[in-house]
């Protein structure tokens, strides 16, 4: 008996008067936002019925990550768009992340059931039956829902060959190799959204009884749809509870994902039907992610984690972001791409960790996290040229390779900026777990961009808790940093007789341990506190100690940090050519140590003097090379010092206009940043200028801002010179009421009737 031939797709007849196959699931009834999701999908659909002959077959993926709702969207715009389809509408669950992935030659031959082919005459090939499956859709229009796509090779044999068709498809990857795919990304619910689909499942008026309690059940479910959902079917099961019952429940993370599950619906089922499919090295990564307790992270910290290479760590942070277990957070890209979780993805990668990774190899990763955020924090403060405790932590460092250490710290500041957050949290955790020297060592290194953008919350909470940890361990070089560096904020916020304090205790230390150079460095500090407690004498004879300890090491920033300060000594002791004879030695120290913002120290100084020398122009001439120097660096109280010593010297030029300009940004940048000194000493020059351009009620307004400002600071050497012009503020108000009178007409008394 002859073996009958498989079947060709020019030989299927299907029956006369062609099915209708409608295959849509239901659609959802208590389907929340995404207007503007449904509104790109709908657009899509639209160009392509308006302009069959420009377009392809239309075709609209939507991402997004585990239980994020794709599918609830991609049901419910199908059955906004199935009118525009009259031919019929084909739905298949692809169950791409699963290991019982729909294979597309099985989701064809159902397809092709559908339309009317007979079971024994489908043909057995993938080729030839996506070939009878594209004939008989030439000529419908038909809209293909595909769920759940694992790969672009799943979607491609499914996908009709003329315009008329329209294809969905939802995947946790954006499938990028699909052409001429419109990519809908599918995030989280804003909060009003969350708080309607709340109200819809367990009904609004539980959400109106418990506003506060809804609100933070939607945190706790991280907007995610799919939790949302489950937690609202929980309500609506067990109408005895309150929501903050559930609150409650949800809030212990150890069992927030238990909690998170109803019936068939479940975050963990969720996110494993992804995580089991991934290869062991990322979901290894995904484990360790959860590791640190930072709000971001890039490829240093997942090269760090797992020990190995950059690229292979990019690699592995690549898998993880196409499989939605991982985004991105901003437009960065190469080194400094920043990624997250999602809080309840974070939640099941914590479970893994804990299963999956022992205590010895958690400690160790860690330990390589913080190792790597010291060594890459201290190259970014040596590239800064701020002159700072060393760190002394050589053994616990993770060197990160020279090209990366290149590319991450190109803009050592903007890189301190955006890792600000990670820094802090990582001297919590460090504190917390016991891992003493990288908890005090970040701490210090930190200052650079603490004290440069006035993040002085920050800078406290930070030492105050390396402080308790050093003091709990004894680590007397941590105590020392940490007297060192509460000492330096307390200056900062001139608090002098507290920062003395501190200082002198980090002396003791080094002292002891015979650390010349954290002596000189801690001096330094010293020196600043008495000048600006008016003892000149003291202070002299702490730069001088400081200074000659950094002219035997070679320490050239130094010999121009500590120059600059002397010569501010001189000029307060009314010796302007003493000043004026150091400052040059301090500017070719810094400029051939290669630091700018010594630099630019420097040329603050030096203008400063030729002011007070009666040398105006050339101060203004200096002081603008500082202020270029200063928005190089986006040091914003640098450019507020400077900003004011430059109207200072336009005031006396007599260029009113510019004085007024420079000291209103001099005050702008002193209130934003919190700097009391500058702000009084902006608000004097400010009341100057309104009493040479004929304005002295605005003058006392100034000056007596400026007056309360140095009280509060307990800066007297201030006060009589504010005082003085105050009384000619005063006195021109005096004189103008006079001249008033004056030459006022003499007032003729009518009698009264």
């Amino acid at each position: 008996m002859p073996i009958p031939s498989t079947p060709q797709a020019a030989d299927i007849a299907v029956p006369p008067g062609q099915p209708v196959p409608r295959l849509l699931p239901t659609d959802i009834a208590d389907f929340t936002g995404r207007v503007q999701q449904i509104d790109a999908i709908e657009e899509k659909f639209t160009l392509a019925r308006d302009n069959p002959e420009r377009f392809a077959v239309p075709l609209v993926v939507m991402a997004g990550k585990p239980g994020i709702g794709k599918t609830t969207l991609a049901v419910h715009a199908s059955h906004r768009l199935a009118e525009r389809y009259p031919d019929g509408q084909l739905f298949a669950d692809l169950h791409g992340r699963r290991t019982d992935q729909v294979a597309p030659a099985e989701v064809l031959e159902r397809f092709l059931r559908a339309l009317g082919v007979p079971g024994t005459t489908v043909p057995d090939g993938l080729e030839e039956r996506a070939e009878l499956y594209r004939a008989l859709l030439s000529d419908r229009r038909m809209l293909v829902v595909l769920d759940n796509a694992g790969g672009e090779s799943q979607v491609r044999p499914l996908l009709p060959g003329t315009p008329q068709s329209g294809v969905l498809v939802t995947s946790r990857a954006r499938l990028a190799g699909l052409p001429g795919a419109v990519h809908v990304d599918i995030d989280v619910f804003d909060a009003n959204q969350s708080m309607e689909l709340l109200a819809r499942i367990a009904g609004a008026d539980r959400v109106e009884a418990e506003p506060e309690a809804t609100a933070q059940l939607a945190e706790l479910c991280g907007h995610l749809p799919l939790a949302l959902r489950i937690a609202g079917a929980r309500l609506a099961a067990r109408p005895q509870w309150s929501v903050d019952d559930l609150v409650e429940r949800l809030e212990n993370e150890a069992r927030r994902l238990d909690e998170l599950n109803h019936s068939d619906m479940g975050i963990r089922a969720s996110i494993s039907l992804t995580y089991d499919h991934l290869g062991e090295g990322a979901r290894r990564l995904f484990r360790l992610l959860a590791l640190p307790n930072v709000p971001h992270f890039s490829a240093w910290v997942a090269a760090a984690l797992l020990d190995e290479s950059f690229p292979t760590a990019r690699d592995l942070l690549d898998d993880l972001a196409d499989a939605q277990l991982i985004e991105t957070t901003d437009d960065k890209r190469g080194v400094h791409a920043h990624y997250r979780f999602h809080d309840l993805i974070r939640v099941f990668a914590r479970e893994r960790l804990t299963a999956d990774e022992s205590v010895p190899e958690r400690d160790a990763a860690l330990r390589r996290v913080l190792g790597s955020l010291c060594f890459l924090a201290d190259e970014a403060r040596r590239r800064t040229g701020n002159a700072y405790l060393p760190v002394r932590i050589d053994d616990d460092l993770y060197t990160v390779p020279d090209r990366q250490v290149r590319q991450l710290l190109e803009s050592p500041m903007a890189w301190f900026e955006r890792e600000r957050m990670t820094i802090v949290s990582a001297v919590n955790q460090a504190g917390q777990t016991g891992f003493v020297t990288q908890c005090w060592g970040l701490a210090l290194i930190v200052i650079t961009l603490f004290e440069s953008h006035a993040y002085l919350s920050d800078w406290r909470d930070t030492t105050n808790v390396a402080a308790a940890v050093a003091e709990q361990a004894g680590d007397q070089l941590g105590r020392a940093a940490m007297f060192y560096s509460t000492g330096n904020l307390l200056l900062l916020e001139h608090r002098y007789d507290e920062a003395r304090s501190r200082l002198m205790a980090a002396v003791d230390i080094y002292e002891q341990v015979d650390d010349e150079r954290a002596v000189a460095l801690v001096n330094r500090l010293l020196g600043i506190v008495e000048r600006h407690t008016g003892n000149l004498v003291a202070a002299a004879e702490r730069f001088d100690q400081a200074l000659s300890t950094s002219r035997r090491a070679g320490d050239l920033v130094g010999v121009a940090y500590l120059l600059q300060h002397l010569a501010q000594v001189r000029l307060e002791e009314n010796d302007v050519a003493g000043a004026l004879a150091i400052l040059p030695e301090a500017l070719e120290c810094a400029r051939r140590a290669g630091r700018r913002r010594n630099e630019a120290q420097v040329l603050h100084r030096l203008g400063e003097v030729h002011r007070q020398a009666g040398n105006f122009q050339r101060a203004v001439d200096v002081l603008g090379e500082g202020l270029a120097v200063v928005q190089e660096l986006q040091d914003e109280i640098g450019q507020a010092y400077i900003l004011h010593g430059l109207g200072m010297a336009l005031l006396r030029l007599g260029r009113l206009a510019e004085a007024e300009q420079r000291m209103q940004e001099a005050l702008s940048l002193a209130c934003d940043n919190g700097d009391r000194l500058v702000e009084a000493r902006a608000s004097i020059g400010l009341g100057e200028f309104s009493i040479a351009v004929g304005s002295p009620p605005q003058a006392i307004v100034h000056l007596h801002r400026a007056l309360g400002l140095f009280r509060a600071l307990r800066i007297d050497q201030y006060e009589e010179r504010v005082l003085g012009l105050l009384n000619d503020a005063y006195a021109a108000i005096q004189a103008g009421v006079e001249k008033e009178l004056s030459a006022a007409p003499a007032h003729t008394v009518q009698p009264a009737f």
